[in-house]
């Protein structure tokens, strides 16, 4: 009976928000927003735009950053092993791969945004 009860309130709940979802758009209807290019760039103009070099560099960092926590994420049950030792300088190791790829890319000015 509870298992009935759980998916039949899931299920109504599912339904409920499904046809919200479906009706409160359709109530604030305009111009502008039936518009499938929100984003600003004209829709009838060149889609070959170019884009900074400096977005890309910036978007490669957040990148290798964001593996690097993924990397390091484990860390915590690694410690728990048998050979720590070998686990921290791992850990060490690529802290210290990207301290010196972030120190190199700092000092070539590649994170300013502005020229």
């Amino acid at each position: 009976m509870n298992m009935f009860l759980v998916l039949s309130v899931n299920i109504i709940l599912s339904l409920s928000l499904i046809m919200i979802a479906f009706w409160l758009p359709q109530l604030n209807l305009y111009n502008e927003k039936a518009n499938p290019y929100e984003c600003g760039f004209d829709p009838m103009g060149s889609a070959r735009l170019p884009f900074s070099m400096k977005f890309f560099l910036v978007a490669i960092t957040f990148l290798l950053f964001d593996l690097e926590i993924a990397l390091l994420l484990p860390l915590p049950w690694a410690i728990q092993m048998s050979n720590i030792n070998m686990m921290t300088l791992t850990a060490f190791i690529l802290i210290s791969i990207l301290a010196l790829g972030l120190a190199y890319e700092w000092m070539q000015k590649g994170l300013e945004w502005t020229e």
